[in-house]
C-alpha cells in the first residue's frame, strides 16, 4: 500500500490523518489484521528499529514493549531461570520458551504496570510460543517480520478478532535524512545511523577495569533501548534485559531515580513473600499486578487494609516491611547503568549504587566528569564513557 488512512492522529480531533511515503513509494509495512492508529505507528516504527538493532548487535533475538513512543522493557532472548518465569507470569504450564518467547516475556515482564496496552515489536518471524505469551496480555498490536502460520491464527483471536497485527519489510532502508514537522516549520537532520557495539566500550575512565563480556553485551542493550527512548534517558539492565527505563524527564537525576525506582521493584517482586501472594483464582492478571504494585510500595494499605485484601487475596498476606525491602535490595548486584548524555553530577551515581549497579556506560564530556569518576571510585564501579549523545525526539 501506499497510503493508510487513519481513524484520527494523536487525539479524536486530530482529523485527517494517515501515514505515506513521501516519495510516493510503497509502505515498508502491512496491515495483516485490525486498524492500527497513529500511536499504534510511533511505537510500531521505534520499537522495530530497537529490536532490528539489538538482534544485529547481539545475534540474538529482540523484543520490546512500546508506550507513548518509549520502550517500557526491552530485551534479547536469554533462558528464563525458575524465578523469573514466575515473575513473568510464564510458569503456568508452558513447556521450554523459544528464544523469541524468552526475549518477549524479559521485555513484557520487566515493568508489567507500563507495558498494560502495549505495542510489541519482535526481531524475528512470531512463532507459537512467543504469540500464546502475547495472547494472554492486554496489548494494542505487534510489529514484527512475519508469523508463523498457526501464531498469526492466534493472534487474531485478540480483541475479538480486532487485534492490529503489522509485518515489516525487513529489506527496507530508510531515507538517509529524515523530515518531520513541527507548528508548520520543517525540520531535517541526518538519521542516528551510528553503529552501537563493543568498539565503544574502550574507553574505561575508572580505577575498576574490569568489564566482563556478557556486561558489554548488556551495555549495548541498554545504549540501543535508550537511543529509542524519549530523552532525557536513563537505562537500568541486567541479563539482557532492561529492567528500569526513566525516560522524557527533565533533570537526568529524575531520570535516575525513577529508573532506579522500577529497578527496584523489578527486583521486589522477586522476594519470596511477593512470590507466595495468596492471589484469589478469580482475580484477572491486571488486578494481580496493580496489587503487587501497591504491595511492594509505601502505599500498601491501600492494598492490606480490612475490606480491599478480601478482593483479590484468600487470607491477609503479611506486610513487606520497610526494613525487609532494604535487605531485599542490598542483594541486588552487577546492575548496568546507561545514560543517553552526560551525568553532570556524582548524585546520579550515588542513587544508582543503592540499585546494586556497578557498571556504567555513558557519553562522558560534562565539566564535572571528574567528580562522576570519584563517585564511581568510591563505589567500586566501573565506568565506559563512548563519546556518543543518544538523544530520541
Amino acid at each position: 500500500m501506499k497510503e493508510i488512512s487513519l481513524k484520527y492522529g494523536c487525539n479524536p480531533n486530530q482529523k485527517p490523518a494517515s501515514i505515506y511515503m513521501e516519495d510516493g513509494s510503497e509502505l515498508p509495512v502491512t496491515v495483516l489484521n485490525g486498524k492500527p492508529g497513529y500511536i499504534n505507528f510511533l511505537d510500531a516504527l521505534n520499537g522495530w528499529q530497537l529490536v532490528r538493532e539489538l538482534k544485529a548487535a547481539t545475534d540474538m533475538p529482540a523484543a520490546a514493549s512500546f508506550k507513548h513512543v518509549s520502550p517500557a522493557g526491552a530485551a534479547i532472548g536469554r533462558p528464563l531461570n525458575d524465578v523469573l518465569r514466575k515473575v513473568y507470569r510464564v510458569d503456568d504450564g508452558l513447556k521450554e520458551l523459544s528464544p523469541l518467547a524468552n526475549a518477549y516475556a524479559r521485555a513484557r515482564g520487566a515493568d508489567r504496570m507500563s507495558s498494560f496496552g502495549d505495542f510489541i515489536a519482535l526481531s524475528d518471524v512470531c512463532d507459537r510460543d512467543t504469540a500464546m505469551l502475547i495472547k494472554r496480555e492486554v496489548s494494542d498490536g505487534v510489529i514484527a517480520p512475519g508469523y508463523d502460520d498457526e501464531a498469526l491464527e492466534i493472534l487474531k483471536e485478540k480483541k475479538k478478532g480486532n487485534y492490529n497485527i503489522i509485518s515489516i519489510d525487513t529489506s527496507y532502508v530508510p531515507e538517509m535524512i529524515e523530515i518531520k514537522q513541527v507548528f508548520g516549520v520543517t525540520f531535517e537532520q541526518g538519521r542516528n545511523e551510528i553503529p552501537i557495539n563493543k568498539d565503544l566500550l574502550d574507553e574505561i575512565v575508572t580505577k575498576n577495569t574490569e568489564l566482563p563480556e556478557p556486561v558489554k553485551e548488556d551495555m549495548i542493550v541498554a545504549m540501543i533501548t535508550l537511543k529509542y527512548t524519549q530523552s532525557n534517558s536513563v537505562c537500568f539492565v541486567k541479563d539482557g534485559q532492561a529492567i528500569g527505563i526513566g525516560a522524557g524527564q527533565q533533570s537526568r537525576i529524575h531520570c535516575t531515580r525513577l529508573a532506579g525506582n522500577k529497578a527496584d521493584n523489578w527486583y521486589l517482586r522477586q522476594n519470596p513473600k511477593v512470590l507466595d501472594l495468596p492471589f484469589r483464582d478469580d482475580v484477572a492478571r491486571a488486578e494481580v499486578d496493580n496489587a503487587i504494585d501497591l504491595y511492594i510500595s509505601e502505599y500498601d494499605d491501600d492494598i492490606l487494609a480490612d475490606g480491599a485484601w478480601e478482593r483479590v487475596f484468600t487470607c491477609k498476606p503479611e506486610r513487606f516491611t520497610a526494613e525487609e525491602k532494604s535487605e531485599w535490595l542490598k542483594q541486588n548486584s552487577d546492575v548496568i547503568l546507561g545514560s543517553d548524555a552526560f551525568f553532570p553530577f556524582g548524585d546520579n551515581i550515588e542513587r544508582a549504587a543503592k540499585s546494586g549497579v556497578k557498571y556504567v556506560v555513558q557519553p562522558g564530556g560534562s565539566i564535572r566528569d571528574d567528580n562522576v569518576i570519584e563517585t564511581c571510585d568510591r563505589f567500586g564501579m566501573v565506568m565506559c564513557f563512548t563519546g556518543i549523545r543518544l538523544f530520541h525526539h
